[in-house]
C-alpha cells in the first residue's frame, strides 16, 4: 500500500509538472552572470543587455506571441558555482537555453553537461577555441582568443609600427595565455621581435619585479592580455616605472574606464563593437541603453543584447520551441547584430570583424574610448 501511495504520488506530480509546461504561456531564458566577485562589471553589463533585448521583444509581442522571461543567477566568476547555477536552471527551473556565463573558465565548467542535457548554450563573451568543443548544442556570440590576438599583433606592428614587443601575461589563465600565444604568432617576423616575455600567477598584486625586467627590455610596446581589474593594476606600476610605450590588449580590458586613470592612456584594445559606429543597428542600441541605464553599453552589454535577438531570430525562423530546432535554426544565422554582421561556422563560432578601441579622455577629462580601426577575418 505504502508503494502504491508513493507511486502515485510521483505519477500526480509529474502530471502537474508536465501540465504546467506544457501550458505555459512563456519562452523561458536561464542566464548565467557574474553579478558579483572581480569580473561583475562584465556580468552586470551583460544582463543589462540582455534585460533591454528582452524588454524590446516583449514591447514588440514577444517571440512567437509568447512573452519572454529570463531566469538568471550568479556565478560570481567561480566555475564551480557556474555548475551550481547551471543546475538549478536546468532541474529546478527546466530551462532549455541558457546564455552564460561570461568568462572562459566559468563558461567551460557547463558546456559538456549542457551537451549531454541537450540544452542550448549561447556563451556572449567567452574567447577561449573549446569551448564549442562539447558539441552541437553549444554556441557563442563573440570571436574566439586567436582571433583576437592576431587582431592585437597586427595592430601593434601595422598600425603602431612596433619593432620590439614585451608581453605580461597570468600563466593560471586560459583566456590569457591564448591571447598571448597568437599575438606572439601574429606579431613576430619582418624585423619584428619579441624581447621580453613574464608572466604572474591569478590574484597577484605587485608586478614590479616583472616590470623592471620589461623595462630593461626596451620595448615599444607591451602586451597585457588580462581583464580589467588586473590590467588597471598592471598599468599604474608600469607607468610609475617609466615605461610610457603604448600598451595593447583584448575584450578583458572592457570596464577600464570605471576603475583607472591617466596610467591606461596611450592603450588600446580589441574589442566587439564601437558605440561611436554609425551603423543603425548599433545606434538603436545605444540610444536605448543609454535611456533606461543613463549609461554608454560596453561590449558586454552588446553582446547580452545579440544573444537575445539570435535567440528571438532563430525561434521565429524555425516557429518552434523545440530545442534541437532552436538550435539548427541558429546555426544558418545570416544577419546583422549591434556587434557586426554574423554568420556561424561549423564549429559555431561566429565569423564576423574585430575593432580596435583607443583608450582616451573626453573634454571633461573622464576615461572613455574612441574607435581607432576595424580588422576583419
Amino acid at each position: 500500500m505504502k508503494k502504491s501511495l508513493i507511486l502515485l504520488s510521483a505519477v500526480c506530480a509529474l502530471a502537474l509538472t508536465s501540465c504546467s509546461k506544457k501550458e505555459s504561456s512563456d519562452v523561458i531564458i536561464g542566464g548565467i552572470f557574474p553579478l558579483s566577485g572581480n569580473v561583475a562589471v562584465y556580468g552586470v553589463e551583460c544582463k543589462n543587455g540582455v534585460d533591454l533585448a528582452i524588454e524590446e521583444i516583449n514591447a514588440a509581442g514577444g517571440i512567437n506571441g509568447k512573452k519572454v522571461v529570463l531566469v538568471s543567477e550568479d556565478d560570481e566568476g567561480n566555475p564551480d558555482k557556474t555548475v551550481v547555477a547551471f543546475k538549478k536552471l536546468t532541474t529546478r527551473d527546466g530551462v532549455g537555453m541558457v546564455i552564460g556565463s561570461l568568462t572562459s573558465g566559468c563558461t567551460n565548467a557547463i558546456t559538456a553537461l549542457s551537451q549531454a542535457k541537450k540544452v542550448r548554450q549561447l556563451a556572449p563573451a567567452a574567447t577561449a577555441p573549446e569551448i564549442t568543443n562539447a558539441g552541437n548544442y553549444v554556441f557563442r556570440a563573440c570571436f574566439i582568443d586567436p582571433f583576437q590576438g592576431t587582431v592585437g599583433g597586427k595592430f601593434a606592428a601595422d598600425t603602431l609600427k612596433a619593432k620590439r614587443a614585451a608581453i605580461l601575461y597570468d600563466l593560471g589563465n586560459d583566456y590569457s595565455v591564448g591571447l598571448y600565444e597568437n599575438f606572439v604568432k601574429s606579431f613576430e617576423g619582418d624585423g619584428r621581435e619579441i624581447v621580453a616575455v613574464d608572466s604572474y600567477a591569478t590574484g597577484d598584486k605587485n608586478f614590479n619585479a616583472q616590470l623592471t625586467k620589461i623595462k630593461n627590455a626596451n620595448p615599444d610596446v607591451v602586451y597585457l592580455p588580462d581583464y580589467y581589474a588586473t590590467v588597471a593594476l598592471i598599468a599604474k606600476q608600469l607607468r610609475a616605472q617609466g615605461i610610457d610605450t603604448p600598451i595593447v590588449g583584448a575584450d578583458g580590458w572592457d570596464g577600464l574606464t570605471a576603475v583607472a586613470g591617466s596610467e591606461v592612456l596611450n592603450g588600446f584594445y580589441s574589442n566587439h563593437y564601437s558605440a561611436d559606429s554609425t551603423e543603425p543597428v548599433v545606434q538603436k542600441f545605444v540610444e536605448a541603453f543609454k535611456a533606461k541605464y543613463n549609461k554608454e553599453p560596453n561590449s558586454f552589454a552588446a553582446l547580452g543584447y545579440d544573444c537575445v535577438y539570435l535567440i528571438r531570430d532563430a525561434m521565429t525562423a524555425c516557429g518552434s520551441e523545440k530545442v534541437a530546432d532552436i538550435r539548427d535554426a541558429m546555426e544558418k544565422t545570416d544577419g546583422n547584430y549591434v556587434t557586426g554582421h554574423l554568420t556561424f561556422d561549423e564549429s559555431r563560432n561566429p565569423v564576423k570583424s574585430a575593432v580596435m578601441l583607443e583608450l582616451v579622455q573626453d573634454a571633461d577629462g573622464n576615461l572613455t574610448t574612441a574607435y581607432k580601426t576595424t580588422v576583419n577575418p
